[in-house]
């Protein structure tokens, strides 16, 4: 599996954060907060052969797939059972106070997608589970069937950007009445049967946005960024290096805030000149989000909605106003 795994941008990727991890002095740290079944990370690895690797992951199994593929380092690799927004801690207990370069790759792993009894496709019958960290409690099944109508509505709403979302979520209510729900080919059909044909003509598959709701539901998804972005910021030397890989649209604004935010000085308008302590902490190294080539997206389509935002550290953090 590893080995067929295709990992997006990886050459935009690479040599966006190759400059920080070859920089002069031992062993710059790469902390790839979603290691997946590392690709990503073996590209790094292979290319900048002082670096040392921390990866992360919430998928146990992807983690010991991900052992395997990178055992020729294993020297230079620690592989921890966490979510990204753990990251502060995760070089607390390492004794680590700076790294060099940061990955976040968002959304479901290659692992997750092509295991279909994990949930996570609306194309093929399974358990409604979703869960990227079986480890964890909670299930699709358990938001799908014990949440409130109204708060699956703000779910699909939000989460999923789902304009369809009161009608889909009173289908749910009402079916669940009569028997459980608790596999994906029956939401399916109960999300089909509440959106207009019309939609369903044009929009794409009728469960998309819905299955993408409960998946950021399950695992806390947005949360887990919000968190975790300053925290990466913050981590960084200066020279350092982020590089996000977003899916859809409610990740890529947040990450879009906050490195834009970073890239920003808070001098007053018109100020001659900017105090250091004023100016930017980040360098943004995209102009907007970076997408990938449609040579790239023909031939693996997993890659087609990605939007790829980089930053370099040039700066301490600010002192807040």
């Amino acid at each position: 599996m590893a080995e067929q795994h295709v990992p997006v941008m990886l050459t935009e990727i690479t040599e966006l954060l190759m400059p920080a991890l070859t920089l002069p002095g031992s062993a710059p740290i790469l902390v790839d907060c979603t290691l997946g079944l590392g690709g990503h990370a073996a590209a790094l690895l292979e290319v900048c052969p002082q670096a040392r690797l921390i990866g992360l992951d919430r998928d146990t199994d992807a983690l010991a797939i991900a052992g395997q593929r990178l055992a020729a380092y294993a020297d230079r690799i620690d592989l921890v059972h966490a979510v990204y927004d753990e990251l502060p801690d995760v070089l607390a207990e390492r004794g680590i106070a700076k790294v060099q370069a940061i990955l976040l790759d968002l959304g479901l792993s290659s692992l997750q997608i092509d295991r279909t009894e994990r949930g996570f496709a609306y194309a093929t019958d399974a358990p409604l589970d979703m869960r990227m960290d079986q480890t964890e409690a909670l299930t699709a099944a358990e938001v799908v069937n014990s949440y409130p109508v109204r708060d699956l509505s703000r779910i699909l709403r939000i989460y999923g950007e789902e304009r369809f979302a009161d009608r889909i979520a009173g289908a749910i209510g009402r079916e669940r009445e009569r028997e459980p729900i608790t596999d994906s080919a029956r939401l399916v059909r109960i999300i089909a049967s509440a959106v207009p044909m019309a939609a369903q003509r044009t929009g794409g598959h009728p469960a998309k946005r819905t299955f993408q709701a409960l998946r950021i539901e399950v695992n806390h998804e947005l949360e887990a960024l919000e968190g975790v972005l300053p925290e990466a910021v913050a981590a960084l030397e200066i020279g350092g290096r982020i590089a996000v890989l977003a899916y859809h649209s409610l990740e890529d604004r947040l990450v879009k805030q906050v490195l834009r935010l970073a890239s920003t000085d808070r001098a007053p308008r018109g100020l001659p000149v900017v105090p250091p302590e004023l100016g930017p902490e980040l360098r943004l190294l995209t102009r907007g989000a970076h997408r990938p080539t449609e040579a790239e997206s023909a031939t693996n389509p997993r890659a087609r909605s990605a939007r790829l935002r980089a930053a370099e550290r040039i700066a301490e953090a600010r002192q807040a106003a």
